[in-house]
């Protein structure tokens, strides 16, 4: 009986876990790899640490290799999220610090990857000009929501 109610609980929480409402972009910004705001309501909030990566999940040096940093990094943050019951479906805000700007594109193309369903997070993508060991090009620091109630079937956003 106690697993069943453990097992009920989690598909429960793994059910309501991916809710979020995502603003819909204007002229401005349509089509682009990120939402305008994202709003929630309940649900618990998990504070993700800047993540960077100078190796991939196999141990390969990719000190210098951009999109394979990117790639990384978000591994890694699915890794954290579902070490707290969440995903990147769960992500509502990313501050993104990029080496390069001329690395904008890819990480908008991975990114979009990321969230195929295109419930993009709320984001900021800042230029610096090093990031703490030489050879990394990209951190990303993330918020998530875990089992929030707002969804597209049940808006928290006045339509």
């Amino acid at each position: 009986m106690k697993r069943w109610i453990i097992a009920a609980s989690l598909m429960a929480l793994a059910a309501a876990s991916h809710a979020a409402d995502y603003l819909e972009h204007g002229e401005r910004t349509k089509g682009r790899s990120y939402s305008p705001a994202v709003v929630t309501e309940g649900g618990r909030i998990v504070w993700l640490a800047g993540e960077t990566a100078i190796t991939d999940l196999a141990g390969k040096d990719i000190k210098g290799d951009f999109e394979a940093q990117t790639r990384t990094i978000f591994a890694l943050i699915d890794q954290t999220l579902k070490r707290a019951g969440g995903s990147l479906k769960d992500v509502v805000s990313l501050t993104t610090y990029l080496t390069d700007a001329r690395n904008g594109a890819t990480f908008a193309k991975v990114r979009t990857e990321m969230f195929p369903d295109r419930n993009f997070p709320a984001s900021a993508q800042i230029t610096v000009s090093n990031l703490a060991v030489p050879g990394m090009q990209i951190e990303i620091h993330a918020i998530a929501v875990i089992g929030d109630k707002c969804s597209k079937a049940n808006p928290c956003i006045p339509r």
